[in-house]
């Protein structure tokens, strides 16, 4: 394959290539929405000014989406400036800012100051929440507005009091302690539900290696409701679909760009495919194909985006720097990015109603069904084996099912937890079978009680299915 295009796209994530907890959690915490980085331009609009210029200001900010009684609460915020005014380069960047905060998610703003934290690298504001908001039972919801010397203004997420961020307290929370976790115990496999060998023949997956990046192939996957496996092999730009019972897959050209990307099938069949990487300055699109592989949509994505899943009334992207889940279309129409950004929300909307919450933080993990008021089931899990990113959490019936990698600094492996009311129903442990590359948080998917996992070798990639357990 051609080499250059890996030098037009971001590095991808390899976990082992980034062993350092800081750095791990930093990169692929951002790309869960558990942290909001990047550059931003006035609120609503495009990077930058809106006229090519490049943007004022970064804004770096970890959302604390879900509480425990009794932890402090602050919002913090790492500034810095991309820009400075011609003939002021020389010049000490000092941005200027607050945050709105109000109880619940309705009703009038209260305006907070954020403060300078002294010896802190850079720009780095803080601000407080104060305790009747902070024990609210709905929680809290926030912005921020961030001032440039320029006078240029920031909105942090970008859809400000439409579409801010959510802290939701959880009350009676289910502590689940996982120990030190045990290496190599891991669960048989099921089935091996879809295979190919890497190539760019019939039934084959596209594999790329630029020079100094590790391998990337078969960036993404899904199982619809009939069973049928869909790989997406995007450096042959196309969809390889093995039908359930099926030993070679049907081929199904896609117009997509070759580069990394997620995918999505909805209740139709309809394929959504998630570039990461726009043409120039561009955002990248998602785009949408029929089961045949005919083009139906393409809308450019408000914000870059991390993942594609599909929600009540469409496909849902997890978008950055805002870290928030926004529509991209409604009733199959496409989403302008001005509506992308009203519709945000730092949980996953489900198709039965609620959201699903998921923050990480070291060894910790914590987990939240949601509803507009309040958690109403949540769990924590805590380890003494590093978790890194979450790949999955899913509701099975009245359970939640969760996907998460533990790594120490010489292996890794997938640890599955089946969550209910009194707290942990199941969990084992899968190898990372990551040899190759893929969309960093597309490496599961939930069927009813059926988990299937994307893994590859230096022979080929594979889906394998493992089933839980169910009373």
């Amino acid at each position: 394959m051609d080499n250059d295009r890996h030098f037009r796209r971001p590095t991808p994530l390899s976990f082992r290539h980034l062993r350092r907890p800081d750095l791990l959690g930093l990169l692929l915490g951002a790309l869960a929405g558990l942290a909001a980085i990047g550059a931003a331009g006035s609120p609503g609009g495009p990077p930058g000014g809106g006229d090519g210029s490049p943007p004022a200001l970064a804004v770096a900010h970890l959302p604390p989406l879900l509480t425990v009684p009794g932890e402090p609460v602050e919002l913090r915020y790492d500034v810095a400036c991309l820009t400075l005014p011609v003939g002021e380069e020389d010049e000490v960047c000092h941005p200027a800012g607050s945050v709105f905060v109000r109880a619940g998610a309705a009703g009038p703003f209260r305006e907070l100051a954020l403060h300078e934290e002294p010896g802190a690298a850079g720009d780095r504001f803080v601000a407080s929440v104060p305790e009747a908001l902070r024990t609210s039972p709905t929680g809290f919801s926030y912005y921020a507005v961030f001032r440039a010397p320029s006078g240029e203004t920031v909105t942090h997420p970008a859809g400000g009091a439409r579409a801010p961020q959510r802290s939701v307290p959880l009350d009676g929370v289910r502590t689940i302690d996982l120990g030190t976790h045990r290496f190599g115990h891991t669960r048989a496999v099921a089935a091996r539900v879809a295979e190919a060998s890497w190539g760019s023949g019939p039934g084959q997956v596209g594999l790329e290696q630029g020079r100094n990046l590790p391998p990337i192939g078969g960036a993404s996957f899904d199982v619809d409701r009939s069973g049928a496996v869909h790989v997406l092999d995007e450096a042959n730009r196309r969809l390889l679909r093995w039908r359930p019972g099926a030993r070679t897959p049907e081929s199904i050209p896609l117009a997509i760009n070759g580069t990394l990307a997620d995918l999505a099938v909805d209740e139709e069949g309809a394929l959504h495919v998630l570039e990461t990487v726009g043409e120039g300055r561009e955002q990248p699109f998602l785009r949408t194909f029929g089961p045949d592989g005919a083009a139906r949509a393409a809308v450019a994505v408000a914000e870059r985006g991390a993942q594609v899943r599909v929600g009540p009334d469409g496909p849902l992207v997890l978008e950055q720097p805002s870290g928030q889940w926004m529509p991209a279309a409604s009733g199959g129409r496409p989403l302008t990015a001005a509506e992308q950004r009203a519709g945000g929300r730092a949980g996953r909307q489900l198709r039965g109603g609620g959201e699903v919450v998921v923050l990480r933080h070291a060894n910790e993990v914590r987990l939240a069904l949601v509803s507009p008021s309040g958690a109403r089931r949540s769990w924590r899990l805590t380890s003494e084996t590093p978790f890194a990113e979450v790949q999955l959490a899913e509701p099975l019936g009245d359970r939640l099912v969760v996907v998460v990698r533990v790594y120490t600094d010489e292996r890794d492996e997938f640890l599955v937890a089946v969550l209910g009311r009194t707290g942990l129903v199941e969990r084992f442990s899968l190898d990372s079978a990551d040899w190759a590359e893929t969309a960093p948080l597309s490496r599961f998917r939930l069927l009813g009680s059926s988990l299937y996992q994307l893994g590859s070798t230096p022979e080929g990639v594979f889906v394998s299915r493992y089933d839980l357990e169910v009373r």
